[in-house]
């Protein structure tokens, strides 16, 4: 039963990791929806919501049309694989969920005159000509390569949320998320963190791609749920908004890090690059500093040992 005096709150993908931790922090303000197929979201992750009155799941594809009786005020929008794991192992429906997942979740939002944010990447920008990335960047993308299923379904997204916004006047957001990590990754998401922590607490190499010199800026899921918060609650002229730590960080720095952190015995092994990993990604985010006044505030390494102590706990 939801609480009639909050406004509601639907949060697509709320069962994957940044979409759970979205949920959680919504609660104490607002009725939260929960709309996930878990394709790749843990159910785990919500498991201790479901007795919060103001909680509600719903399994469901966004793929398909969504209705809902009662009002919606605002919809986040983050339903899509997200690790190049998960997004080529699920390429079509990837691909389904960024464009008629985003299509009926705009016209829902139409519907109900509810604010819209779309949860875009960094992956828009590909592997990067300009360094550090602005939002005015139109990016460097293989519209065919194996990520072109993420990156090029992202681009469509957010290209059809600025139509929306344009000819149907919706209040729309649009935040280009960059490396987010945190507890409830899981252990085999595929991506950097989770695999180098993973190998280093059981005592397995350290398997780097490439030469490690690629960089990355990793953003603390804390600081990501706060990102999101202020986008789609602040009034502001501006739409779209980088949202990552602009700390810069080689791969190798990162592996180093964690084997020291983990006091682990792994060797650090060097293997074949994947085809179109990005050599750099780091987000310029004056606009969000000045326009929301969010900035990350928790370091790598105190992020990493929250995460490392979480994925220890869950050590088989």
């Amino acid at each position: 039963m939801v609480d009639k005096f909050m406004e509601n709150v639907l949060v697509t993908g709320g069962v994957g990791f940044i979409g759970s931790w979205l949920c959680e922090n919504l609660l104490d303000e607002y009725n939260v929806i929960c709309v996930d197929n878990f394709i790749t979201g843990k159910s785990d992750n919500v498991s201790h919501l479901l007795k919060r009155k103001n909680f509600k799941l719903i399994k469901y594809d966004v793929s398909k049309p969504l209705s809902y009786d009662n009002d919606i005020r605002y919809i986040f929008h983050l339903s899509s694989p997200a690790s190049p794991v998960d997004y080529q192992r699920f390429s079509i429906e990837t691909m389904l969920v960024n464009s008629l997942g985003t299509y009926n979740m705009l016209n829902l939002a139409k519907s109900k005159h509810a604010r819209f944010l779309l949860a875009s990447t960094s992956e828009v920008y590909g592997d990067p000509l300009k360094h550090p990335q602005k939002e005015e960047y139109w990016g460097n993308v293989n519209p065919v390569g194996p990520r072109s299923c993420y990156d090029e379904s992202k681009r469509f997204a957010e290209a059809l949320t600025m139509a929306y916004h344009r000819r149907e006047k919706l209040d729309v957001r649009i935040a280009r998320i960059f490396n987010t990590y945190g507890p409830r990754m899981r252990i085999n998401d595929g991506r950097v963190i989770p695999n180098f922590i993973n190998q280093a607490i059981h005592n397995k190499p350290i398997t780097v791609y490439g030469d490690g010199k690629q960089t990355r800026s990793f953003c603390y899921i804390s600081d990501m749920v706060d990102g999101l918060r202020k986008l789609m609650f602040s009034d502001v002229e501006e739409m779209i908004f980088n949202l990552g730590n602009p700390q810069e960080f080689t791969v190798l720095e990162l592996a180093t890090l964690i084997k020291k952190i983990t006091k682990s015995g792994s060797e650090i092994v060097f293997v074949n690059l994947p085809e179109d990993d990005p050599s750099k990604r780091k987000p310029d985010i004056e606009k969000a500093k000045n326009d929301l006044g969010w900035f990350p505030k928790v370091r790598l390494e105190k992020g990493l040992k929250n995460t490392i102590e979480e994925f220890s706990k869950n050590k088989n």
